[in-house]
């Protein structure tokens, strides 16, 4: 059983991970078109003013959704750059080594990044929708404390647009939690496409948001969450989750690299009770 499970994660043969194949340009296909958005919006910007029509061919402010200032823009584009990045280290098809897996299917393997910090993905079948788990992990991620144990708070600083959030989170520091508490201050983006969602972010620095007294603040990223809906059931979505993650402090790397995708496994089992639930 285990040399199969291996081949799952790892990517070989099963076509739960072959599907990964194609994620970054698809996704970079729909940040592309928001980065064109943007660039519309500033050409009107700059020369509505001086001009009294405009060419037939030229995007019309009523057909141009309304765009975020140029610092909001900055975060927007650093969301978008962390999918970007996250979703080629998930497309790299070398190097990727097999963790742990659950008698439920999921499974996770890891990758030794240049620098010698290791990322973890996880694979996943749930039963929920694109959309069920869209709205959970994303629209009302403030909630998330309530279903999962191992989060204290989650606080939405900013939101830009309905795609874009920056977000501070506190972890708890419980016993079973062996890295300990940690604050992550971080910017999440948000990329529908068909019948996927894309969920990418990375940590930021703010000075209007420094760490907080008594807690180690992690870097968290670049890193993403892709949903994939099932062909053959709409209620069930492939669930792909990259977790790239510097905690700080003065753990040792092997103490870390056992916790993290245990902590991963967890995050998954407490989401399922929480579909579970309706």
């Amino acid at each position: 059983m285990l040399p199969a499970v291996v081949k799952l994660c790892c990517g070989i043969s099963y076509p739960h991970i072959r599907n990964i194949a194609g994620l970054q340009r698809t996704a970079m296909a729909c940040i592309g078109q928001e980065i064109t958005h943007l660039q519309q919006w500033g050409q009107i910007q700059n020369h509505g003013r001086q001009q009294t029509g405009l060419n037939h061919n030229e995007a019309k402010p009523k057909d141009i959704k309304p765009v975020p200032a140029k610092e909001d823009q900055l975060y927007v584009r650093h969301g978008q750059e962390a999918m970007r990045k996250a979703l080629g280290i998930l497309e790299e098809k070398e190097g990727w080594k097999f963790e742990v897996a659950e008698s439920n299917g999921d499974a996770i393997c890891s990758k030794v990044m240049p620098g010698g910090r290791k990322v973890f993905r996880l694979e996943a079948v749930l039963d929920a929708s694109v959309d069920e788990l869209y709205n959970l992990l994303f629209v009302r991620v403030e909630e998330m404390h309530q279903w999962n144990p191992s989060i204290q708070q989650i606080k939405v600083l900013k939101r830009i647009g309905v795609q874009t959030v920056v977000i501070h989170e506190v972890s708890t520091g419980t016993a079973g939690n062996v890295i300990g508490q940690r604050d992550f201050l971080s910017v999440r983006h948000s990329c529908k496409q068909r019948s996927s969602v894309y969920l990418g972010g990375a940590a930021i620095q703010l000075e209007s948001f420094p760490p907080q007294a008594g807690l180690v603040r992690a870097d968290n990223g670049p890193t993403c969450i892709v949903i994939q809906a099932l062909d053959e059931d709409s209620t069930k979505s492939r669930f792909t989750w990259l977790l790239n993650m510097d905690v700080k402090g003065w753990l040792p790397k092997s103490v870390v690299n056992q916790a993290l995708p245990r902590a991963q496994l967890d995050f998954t089992r407490h989401l399922r009770r929480r579909l579970s639930l309706g």
